[in-house]
C-alpha cells in the first residue's frame, strides 16, 4: 500500500485568498516571509524570503467536534498548485521533531497512533499507522502544533 500526500484543498485556499474568513472568521493577514521556515500548506513548498505570505488560523476538519484542532498556517499570497504526491516534500526531513496522528473515519484522534518523530522517519511512520485499516488518514504537524499536511492511503 502506498501513500498520497495532499496540501489543503484549492477551493479552501481560493476562498481565503479571496478574503474569506479563517477558522476564527477573520481574514488572513498579509506578511512578508522572513527566514527559511515559511511553508505554504497548499503547494507544500517553502515561501521564499521577501515573498508575500498569508497567515491565518486553520482547522483541517469539516465539522466542529472535540478533536477539530485549530492552528496557525501560512499560504503563498499568489497562485500555486496544490501538492498531491506519493512522497512527502523533501524539506519535511528538517521537521525536528514532527507530530503525527492517525484519525478514525469519525475524525477522532486514535491515541494509539500518536508519535513524535524526526522528519526522516515520517514516511515510514505514516505507512505503519495507515497499515491499520481502522485508521482513515494521518495528519502531520510541526512541533509547534501547526498543521502541515494530510496523508491518506493511495
Amino acid at each position: 500500500m502506498g501513500l498520497i500526500v495532499r496540501g489543503i484543498p484549492s477551493e479552501e485556499v481560493d476562498r481565503i485568498r479571496g478574503g474569506g474568513g479563517d477558522a476564527h472568521g477573520r481574514p488572513a493577514l498579509l506578511r512578508v516571509a522572513e527566514g527559511p521556515a515559511n511553508p505554504c500548506r497548499h503547494c507544500l513548498g517553502l515561501i521564499a524570503e521577501g515573498e508575500g505570505k498569508l497567515v491565518l488560523a486553520y482547522r483541517p476538519f469539516a465539522g466542529l467536534e472535540p478533536y477539530a484542532e485549530i492552528g496557525p498556517i501560512f499560504l503563498h499570497d499568489r497562485a500555486c498548485d496544490r501538492y498531491e504526491s506519493d512522497r512527502l516534500p523533501s524539506w519535511f526531513r528538517f521537521l525536528d521533531p514532527a507530530v503525527i496522528r492517525g484519525y478514525g473515519a469519525d475524525d477522532w484522534i486514535r491515541y494509539d497512533t500518536g508519535a513524535v518523530v524526526p522528519g526522516p522517519e515520517l514516511p515510514g511512520t505514516c505507512q505503519r499507522i495507515l497499515d491499520d485499516a481502522t485508521i482513515a488518514y494521518v495528519h502531520v504537524r510541526s512541533k509547534f502544533g501547526c498543521f502541515q499536511c494530510r496523508v491518506d492511503r493511495s
